[in-house]
């Protein structure tokens, strides 16, 4: 995707994934595909693939749903283990490798210090929706 269209698909794909109901994501989805289709036929096709993942966002409340979107630990995991593996493409042995993305874990995990965005309105919404699993882990 070139950087000069990158705000304005980003922008148009938000309006998908915080509306408000499966069915307005999905028009949602549709006003972008005739958008971008001509140019970046990959994305709306990825997201209809892949949207019987994508749809479960929506059997939460908002709250949750932002919680959920906003926070990007697994993607950043995943890059901060793929860059740790990419330094040294080679590996003596399996226990090499796995002590390379320990140590990759350990060390970005010290730089892991930025709160989830509207937490606390959140975590509200996990002890309505969820008290009963909660109940012995906020006591």
């Amino acid at each position: 995707m070139s950087w000069k269209d990158y705000k304005a698909v980003t922008a148009d794909l938000k309006r998908v994934y915080r509306s408000a109901t499966e069915d307005e994501a999905l028009l949602e989805l549709e006003r972008f595909a005739e958008t971008w289709d001509g140019q970046y036929p990959q994305i709306a096709k990825s997201w209809r693939t892949h949207w019987h993942n994508l749809n479960t966002l929506f059997n939460y409340p908002e709250d949750i749903r932002r919680a959920i979107y906003t926070t990007n630990a697994i993607e950043s995991l995943n890059s901060v283990i793929r860059k740790a593996i990419k330094k040294r493409k080679i590996f003596p042995s399996d226990d090499s490798a796995r002590k390379m993305v320990y140590l990759a874990i350990k060390d970005a995990s010290k730089k892991w210090s930025m709160p989830i965005q509207n937490w606390r309105q959140a975590m509200s919404r996990f002890i309505i929706e969820f008290e009963e699993r909660l109940e012995k882990h906020i006591n």
